[in-house]
């Protein structure tokens, strides 16, 4: 079954805030939320859609592919359909991420203890037009926070760990509040082991009790063909690792272009400046120019004017999103001779008043405006 658009979904426009995208999603997690529904599927399925409605139009790089190109612009490319696309949508997941949505009104997780979430770490990858041509898998250093070996992460001495006694190892308490709906239980974390069910009789020396150090790591990160200047790539579970055997956070690719020596980028389309002799214009050619991929040999008819612009289709950049390519643009520029011979002027001065040489614009020369048009035809 086709997904619902996630504007509808979360029952707002396209040009809402931030505020009300959060305002609305949180109306929906509380009338949904497992805890208010136990065992009721369908409210359990319609709180999973609101969570990754959400979840794509909080963050500003996913909305705008949303917005561009719906759900096909959420798949491929690195760009899964929402943090919990695909149907693998966990709850646990969904109250780690988006917890803080809910107020105290619910716990931020549902049994068993809490694990944190590490930081997400950020770093700019610079690529040539050839690598984004193709794609490339790229090998990176960071310096990250990873799992203590001397106490297998727990922060604990030696990783002994001893069961909380404040909630019996479950990492929270429950609770009996007053709210419009009535009396509810609800559940809180637990204050004397911060969510974790176990503390520590002494802390590790190694990483001072906090269950992470810091190490360089090499990370492998395969970048899709397509990518664009400022586009963001998630690598899931790649950042730091969360204090006390929590779970990692995400690492943060910013793909950064490094500038081409003869080609120009306008989205999926290449341009090239070809610079002709005056002679190549009046008696035709046949140069060889270099794509972003190969040498092609193209064909300059006899009596070429400065502006024309020949398409090389499919020569550009592959679409991000694996619908087709781009074309190559060639804008011709005949280069007029700045000095002279005497002969030469002689020449040329014997050609100033035949016809054949003055301007005759309506004879095969099109207007700005055709050469616009032809380019999108």
């Amino acid at each position: 079954m086709a997904k619902r658009d996630y504007y509808e979904t979360l029952g707002v426009g396209k040009g809402a805030t931030d505020k009300e995208l959060k305002k609305a999603y949180r109306k929906l997690a509380i009338k949904f939320h497992p805890d208010k529904n136990p065992d009721n599927k369908e409210a359990e399925g319609k709180f999973k859609e609101a969570a990754e409605a959400y979840e794509v139009l909080n963050d500003p790089n996913k909305k705008a592919r949303y917005d561009q190109y719906g759900h096909a612009g959420l798949e491929g490319g690195g760009f899964g359909g929402g943090g919990f696309g695909g149907g693998g949508m966990n709850m646990d997941d969904i109250f780690s991420q988006f917890g803080d949505i809910f107020g105290s009104s619910f716990g931020g997780s549902r049994g068993g203890r809490r694990r944190s979430k590490g930081s997400n770490l950020r770093v700019r990858v610079k690529l040539t037009l050839e690598e984004i041509s193709t794609g490339i898998e790229k090998k990176i250093k960071i310096q990250k926070n990873v799992g203590c070996d001397d106490c297998n992460a727990t922060g604990a001495e030696n990783g002994n760990l001893n069961t909380c006694r404040q909630c019996n190892g479950a990492g929270q308490t429950a609770q009996i509040v007053n709210t419009p709906l009535g009396r509810m239980q609800t559940t809180a974390t637990c204050n004397g082991c911060g969510g974790q069910g176990q503390t520590a009789s002494s802390a590790c020396g190694s990483c001072s009790g906090q269950g992470v150090i810091k190490k360089p790591e090499e990370v492998s990160i395969n970048i899709p063909a397509g990518v664009e200047d400022g586009m963001q790539l998630s690598v899931s579970g790649k950042g730091n690792m969360a204090p006390r055997d929590g779970i990692a956070g995400d690492l943060i690719v910013v793909i950064e272009e490094i500038p081409h020596d003869t080609l120009k980028r306008d989205g999926k389309n290449l341009h090239l400046d070809l610079y002709i002799s005056y002679t190549d214009a009046v008696l035709g050619s046949d140069p060889q120019i270099k794509t972003i991929s190969s040498k092609v040999k193209i064909k300059l008819e006899a009596g070429i004017q400065s502006g024309k612009i020949l398409r090389l289709r499919g020569k550009g950049l592959p679409s991000v999103d694996r619908y087709g390519s781009g074309d190559l643009l060639i804008h011709v520029n005949v280069w007029t001779p700045q000095e002279l011979t005497k002969d030469q002027k002689e020449f040329f001065e014997s050609c100033r008043d035949d016809d054949n040489f003055k301007p005759d614009p309506d004879k095969n020369n099109k207007s700005f405006f055709d050469k616009v048009k032809e380019m999108f035809q």
